[in-house]
């Protein structure tokens, strides 16, 4: 056997070797999913304690495969901060190590190109040498120390959607209505809890008890979203808002990969006539169809770990579903009579 060989095979057998004593950290004792707490929450703002808003001072982490970091992603080209805010992609496959991960592999000797790092945990680690939880995108990390700054999924995009206005295109659209923020906000917190999160409470249950009521969960409150979006075009009407966004990528990714990888099996989104005519109106829709890789979010809930570094390997990735639907006729403007998707701020 070559040097060559035996290095590979020595590899091979150690990744193979990995073991985890002790189940996830964010599995309960009743074997529900407990999602973990974001470590960095300091808001964007103008005020003294508040990270300033400054275009070229920070960089957006994301992988395709994360409905979370997909979401920040959607808004970022929506509303025109491509150029105040870069972008660094990590592989949707984690890294066969010790600790759950974000790696840079896709890019050239596998490092950030602006960053200098090959994972996304290091970033955290200069932020918190103590930091021991999960590594998570989106991450919004400070170019001057190259420190994590803000990894708070939930109000990132909100953040993006307001106090980062002045770096907006022209006629930027408003996903965050004053008049409907108090709506928005309730509905959010409903969609993340339900169905956001819910399809990771089935797919991340250790208990079958605790799996059926998050199963229960998600589907009863698809079918209240069903009838919601058999009324109108959108969650709140004629227009795209932030709540739009959050539920788009949860809704991309179902078919693809939570039916089978999560167990979320009663329906296809494709079997729900509104819904599926909505996501396909979103898809069709520019900042949400390009930045939705089916491919990479096929092999991260197929191929790779997830919240468990002891995750067994995978190697059969699914041919299906049929991706070309996406781009069929949704006739979902006959809801609003509207061609116009995005209420342009006056």
């Amino acid at each position: 056997m070559s040097q060559n060989d035996q290095t590979l095979s020595h590899k091979i057998t150690t990744e193979a070797n990995i073991t985890s004593t002790n189940k996830p950290a964010e599995i309960k004792g009743d074997g529900s999913f407990n999602r973990q707490i974001n470590r960095f929450t300091t808001p964007f703002g103008n005020q003294p304690d508040e990270l300033p808003v400054k275009s070229g001072r920070y960089r957006l982490l994301w992988s395709a495969a994360c409905p979370w970091a997909h979401r920040s992603v959607i808004v970022r080209q929506v509303l025109g901060l491509e150029s105040a805010i870069s972008l660094g992609t990590v592989s949707p496959l984690r890294p066969r190590i010790e600790h759950v991960d974000w790696e840079f592999s896709l890019d050239e000797n596998g490092v950030d190109p602006v960053l200098n790092v090959q994972y996304v945990s290091e970033v955290y680690k200069n932020a918190d040498p103590d930091y021991t939880g999960r590594p998570t995108v989106p991450v919004m990390v400070d170019l001057e120390t190259k420190k994590a700054i803000n990894n708070d999924y939930f109000k990132l995009t909100n953040y993006f959607e307001t106090v980062w206005a002045p770096f907006h295109k022209e006629n930027a659209p408003d996903l965050y209505p004053v008049s409907l923020r108090e709506e928005i906000d309730t509905l959010n917190d409903v969609i993340f809890h339900d169905v956001n999160n819910g399809v990771y409470k089935c797919g991340f249950a250790r208990s079958q008890e605790a799996y059926e009521q998050a199963y229960e969960q998600l589907f009863a409150r698809l079918d209240v979203l069903e009838e919601r979006l058999s009324k109108h075009r959108f969650l709140f009407g004629d227009f795209i808002t932030d709540s739009d966004v959050r539920l788009y990528t949860t809704l991309a990714r179902f078919d693809a990969a939570y039916y089978s990888a999560f167990r979320t099996n009663r329906n296809l989104i494709r079997e729900f006539n509104n819904l599926w005519g909505y996501a396909r109106d979103l898809y069709q829709t520019p900042g949400f169809g390009e930045t939705t890789d089916f491919d990479a979010i096929k092999r991260h809930y197929h191929l790779s770990i997830t919240i468990d570094p002891a995750k067994g390997e995978v190697n059969i990735l699914p041919k299906g579903p049929d991706e070309s639907v996406w781009l069929s006729e949704h006739n979902r403007e006959q809801l609003s009579g509207k061609k116009e998707k995005f209420l342009i701020k006056g």
